[in-house]
């Protein structure tokens, strides 16, 4: 390992191909950046102020917005900052902690997207066992799980790039430290941390994937069984803000990452990293509170107690 060597730092191209326009993205970027930040804080301190929402299924909702709040920050700030200086770098040390962390906690996010699949699929095909099935030791559990798992796998994968030979030169063409174009600068045989890079998608992304494509096949299996219209819809009602939130998820990652190879085309990649980054983010709240009737009449009941107040003082 003595002979191995890595730069100093790396330099983050971003959207230098935009040249001076680029500072015109600056202000679009920090508002969606500022209202994905504000609108998941919204959905974690509705949800712990509302003792309705003390279920599992909020639970996880919980965890996923303070998921969506992190996983924006290890990114996006930089991004921010970068689109405003012409001298665009990272020290080695800090886009290491960038891709761990990136990483890991996008791993949570998808683990806690099947646990909130895992939970709709109790509470519609068991729903008479769905309190005790559901306890919050299991939940703790799950959630505990979630978050535990990537960041314990993520340490050996990080590790693995600190000791790559990047004779390449330093320069990133995107916007933060992230796994092909850090592949891309090593000279070093990557094949085996390309196959692990897989394994892990394959684990994390799509067995979280197949476990919440076998929860719905459950549901939408119970749910054409019950005979009336009205109770049908209900049933899908509650289940609608989260098969948006999986959609959304998993088809971008899927394309991004479970791929083999790190042959990929980095612009084509840097768009839809834009997109999970900084829309998909901005949209969550949305998703969660037009699509989910507890959450709106909770929101109306806020408004309403605040208008009574107003009038008050």
């Amino acid at each position: 390992m003595a002979n191995l060597s890595h730069p100093s730092e790396f330099v983050l191209l971003g959207f230098s191909s935009f040249g001076e326009l680029q500072v015109l993205l600056y202000g679009p970027f920090l508002t969606l950046y500022l209202l994905a930040f504000m609108g998941n804080t919204g959905i974690i301190v509705t949800v712990i102020a509302n003792t309705h929402l003390h279920t599992p299924m909020y639970f996880f909702l919980g965890n996923f917005s303070l998921l969506e709040i992190l996983v924006t920050m290890t990114a996006v700030p930089r991004m921010l900052s970068d689109l405003l200086v012409t001298h665009k770098v990272i020290s080695f040390t800090g886009c290491m902690v960038q891709f761990y962390f990136y990483f890991s906690l996008g791993s949570t996010s998808f683990l806690i997207l099947s646990d909130m699949a895992l939970d709709r699929f109790v509470a519609i095909c068991h729903p008479l066992r769905y309190d005790t099935l559901m306890s919050w030791a299991l939940c703790v559990g799950l959630a505990g799980a979630a978050w535990a798992a990537p960041f314990l796998v993520m340490v050996p994968t990080v590790i693995s790039r600190a000791y790559l030979n990047y004779c390449h030169g330093n320069i990133i063409n995107h916007f933060f430290c992230d796994n092909a174009p850090l592949l891309q600068l090593s000279c070093s045989d990557t094949s085996l941390l390309e196959f692990w890079d897989f394994m892990m998608a394959l684990a994390f992304v799509l067995s979280s994937f197949l476990v919440t494509l076998i929860s719905y096949g459950y549901i939408v299996t119970t749910v054409l069984r019950i005979p009336s219209a009205s109770g049908r819809q209900k049933a899908f009602s509650t289940c609608g803000s989260h098969l948006t939130l999986v959609f959304t998820g998993y088809s971008s990652t899927i394309f991004l990452y479970v791929r083999p190879g790190k042959a990929h085309f980095v612009e084509v990649n840097k768009t839809v990293a834009l997109v999970t980054s900084v829309l998909t983010p901005f949209l969550s709240p949305f998703i969660l509170t037009l699509r989910n009737e507890t959450v709106k009449a909770v929101l109306r009941g806020q408004m309403q107690r605040l208008k009574g107040l107003h009038k008050a003082l």
